[in-house]
């Protein structure tokens, strides 16, 4: 059946079958919401608009957790971690975190890290603005500093720009300097709108299901050669890629292909 190319097309939500949302032209979703958060006063309203969804989301399907042990070892022991997961899969990582866990999630500085701040602050997350792409930056230092006093940080190692889930060097170094292993965790859910950005933001949406998955500890040591620092780098990436296509084929759905990239935009 030929469909107008301009629909929204959705299957029923109400079958068996998995169902992506996809929008093949025009401004779309992502578009509009980009030239509205201009405003400030608007911007604070689709940040609470936007808490408010994830909590339906959330709320409304059945989930399933897998490796979730892992986690909750370290949060029993009282022992640090790095929470690594990819920017497109954002959306939902506040309900992968243990209520009165501290954690401390990076965030950049431009004008859609500064909404994800607000997001997530809604959900008691606090954040550090900056990028850990620079080492001796202010929110380098920051992390390591909570990863010292015992506390959990979060990163997404292809932010804040891509490449599409490829670990940038930024997370091989915190976890060197720290001494605090990685985990990484994903989630994925059986309705799903894949906005058309670099990161292939995956929206949830509610009345389905949803599983989050997390994966081993990766440790690295201090004085780890840059060969060992290149393979831990790539550990992150291929671990942080299984799980996410583990979860997207567990919800019915095709895995998302990393973006091709050159090494020199990984530093």
């Amino acid at each position: 059946m030929v469909r107008h190319p301009r629909c929204i097309m959705l299957e029923s939500l109400f079958d068996d079958e998995p169902t992506t949302i996809t929008e093949s032209t025009g401004m779309g979703l992502h578009g509009l919401l980009k030239s509205l958060s201009k405003n400030e006063r608007v911007r604070s309203v689709l940040c609470r608009v936007a808490a408010h969804y994830i909590r339906l989301v959330y709320s409304s399907n059945r989930w399933e957790v897998i490796g979730g042990e892992v986690a909750q070892e370290f949060w029993d022991n009282g022992k640090p971690f790095i929470l690594a997961f990819w920017h497109g899969r954002i959306l939902m990582m506040p309900y992968c975190w243990q209520k009165g866990q501290k954690i401390h999630m990076l965030i950049s500085q431009h004008r859609d890290g500064r909404i994800i701040s607000r997001i997530v602050e809604y959900f008691g997350i606090n954040t550090v603005v900056g990028s850990t792409h620079k080492g001796g930056s202010v929110a380098f230092r920051t992390m390591l500093k909570a990863l010292k006093a015992g506390e959990c940080v979060g990163i997404t190692p292809d932010g804040p720009q891509g490449p599409r889930m490829v670990a940038s060097e930024g997370i091989v170094q915190v976890a060197r300097l720290s001494g605090v292993p990685v985990i990484p965790c994903t989630f994925a859910t059986r309705y799903r709108y894949p906005l058309n950005t670099w990161d292939r933001f995956m929206v949830a949406l509610p009345f389905a299901q949803g599983v989050f998955i997390w994966g081993q500890p990766l440790s690295l040591p201090a004085r780890a050669t840059a060969e060992e620092q290149d393979a831990f780098r790539r550990r992150v990436e291929d671990a942080l890629n299984t799980i996410t296509a583990i979860a997207d084929q567990k919800m019915g759905h095709p895995a998302v292909e990393p973006m091709p990239h050159h090494p020199q935009s990984l530093a």
